[in-house]
């Protein structure tokens, strides 16, 4: 499959005369769900939940963590908790990305004790579990329920520069396990203060990523601290459609990629840390929808007011529109929605696509289907985007079935497909026939020519396929002579 990327000029604002990479976005991008419903002390749970998972069109899960100050490992009730889910996503062809943070601001790593501890604990992860090659350190850094303090004395950000540290220092750990492990950093919420008076001091990305970048230029570090920058783009609030853009706030939203972009590339650009090429991983993104009667009974709790939940079929609608935009959008690597299941207290999230009970939402086909509709290539058209589509599994009617009859090809696109078939005479390669349809990618599609009037002379099948929404190089398979009867 090859990716060609030509964007417009003022397609997605100043950061275009970036250098942008083409190993992510559309297709290719990791398409799970944050979920610590899988993590049970007992593989069957575990391997009940992965299904569930599956059996929405995830492919991926991000699961937790958590360090505590004095760990260097986890202990063995974590680490059996942790080694089912491996088990049970090898089993349901499930990738599984870990986030490793502390459990609050009352713990955070702050002292070189501490940081060295936490880094300890990741590479012991990491090397306990060698199939779990994906790590996000941390967790929202920039709000003071995961990270204190926030701010120093003189309202400067301190948050920022004493993640950095623990972040280089986990790099460095979890590297020397193995440098193919990816490294994820940030995992930042969209929204802050930047008050350090503030009864609730917390920091937007925007000045987070820019206290980053200044005090990685500070350290002269010559190594990354990075593979990848995790962040959680909620939008302000449920009913917010996600393509809502926040240019004039410090806010960062699914629609503000060229925004968020542009702070990499002043923060890093020109350092050993990549910036503008970073990849980007929204690890967090959750649409709550409302609680119909006869489910409340498995919910506690209020539903806090500045949640405005929406209706399951708005839910669908939103997750689409999100994953619409995370496609076209070239340095990210997937999207992880937040949750799979709904949480039970109403304080918390019913973002999920089941209801707390596991029973499916109405919201469930359709995420189902833009999910689907991602891998494939055809949830929505990309300015420049070209994807080439291949073809597998071809069966054209043998001669003898051909003249007995039979008019069928079977074949898989590689991507969701526009099919061509073809039967053209080999004396004169005049077309004597042909039917085009739509496939979906990796399912058996079925070109039939019957019906359709083909003479007696020799004829030969021609299938030619294209990827349906953002061509590129198609695919075409010939059969040998056939001859009608």
């Amino acid at each position: 499959m090859r990716r060609t990327l030509v964007i417009a000029l003022g397609s997605l604002g100043a950061w275009l005369a970036l250098a942008v990479p083409a190993h992510a976005g559309g297709p290719s991008m990791i398409l799970g769900a944050a979920e610590d419903a899988v993590r049970a002390p007992d593989l069957v749970t575990t391997k009940a939940k992965m299904t569930e998972l599956r059996l929405a069109g995830f492919t991926a899960v991000r699961v937790t963590s958590n360090w505590r100050p004095g760990l260097t490992a986890p202990t063995s009730g974590e680490l059996g908790v942790l080694r089912n889910i491996e088990a049970a996503a090898r089993l349901s062809g499930v990738k599984v990305l870990v986030s490793v943070y502390s459990p609050g601001s009352a713990t955070t790593p702050l002292d070189p004790a501490a940081q060295s501890q936490f880094a300890q604990y990741a590479a012991a992860l990491a090397r306990a579990l060698p199939s779990f090659d994906d790590i996000i350190v941390g967790n929202e850094p920039n709000l003071n329920r995961f990270w204190l303090p926030q701010f120093g004395p003189d309202g400067s950000n301190a948050s920022a520069p004493a993640y950095l540290s623990l972040l280089a220092q986990t790099y460095d750990a979890l590297k020397a396990v193995d440098p193919a492990l990816r490294v994820w950093g940030g995992a930042l919420a969209p929204r802050g203060s930047d008050r350090p008076e503030g009864i609730r001091p917390t920091s937007s990305p925007t000045a987070f990523i820019q206290a980053m970048g200044t005090a990685y230029r500070a350290s002269g570090r010559t190594l990354p601290v990075m593979d990848g920058l995790a962040f959680h783009p909620y939008p302000d609030n449920s009913s917010q459609s996600p393509d809502f853009p926040h240019p004039r706030s410090t806010s960062i939203g699914l629609a503000d990629y060229g925004k968020l972009v542009s702070l990499l590339a002043t923060a890093f650009d020109g350092t050993a840390q990549p910036g503008s090429t970073l990849p980007i991983l929204y690890d967090e993104f959750g649409i709550e929808s409302t609680i119909p009667a006869g489910k409340a009974s498995l919910y506690t709790g209020t539903e806090p007011a500045t949640t405005k939940p929406v209706d399951e079929y708005q839910q669908a609608a939103s997750y689409d529109v999100g994953l619409q935009l995370a496609f076209c959008q070239p340095t990210v690597a997937g999207v992880l929605l937040f949750h799979s299941q709904d949480e039970t207290a109403l304080l918390s999230w019913q973002s999920g696509v089941y209801y707390a009970d596991g029973t499916p939402k109405a919201s469930f086909s359709a995420v189902q289907d833009s999910l689907d509709r991602t891998r494939g290539g055809s949830i929505t058209r990309c300015d420049g985007l070209s994807l080439d589509v291949g073809l597998t599994n071809v069966r054209f009617p043998g001669p003898r079935q051909f003249t007995d009859g039979m008019r069928d090809t079977r074949f898989r696109c590689t991507l969701d497909c526009a099919w061509e078939l073809r039967a053209t005479r080999t004396t004169t390669g005049a077309v004597a026939a042909r039917v085009r349809g739509f496939a979906r990618y990796g399912r058996t599609t079925v070109a039939s020519l019957a019906g359709r009037k083909l003479g007696a002379a020799p004829l030969r099948l021609s299938l030619t396929v294209t990827q349906a929404v953002n061509p590129g190089a198609s695919a075409t398979r010939e059969s040998g002579e056939l001859r009608p009867r």
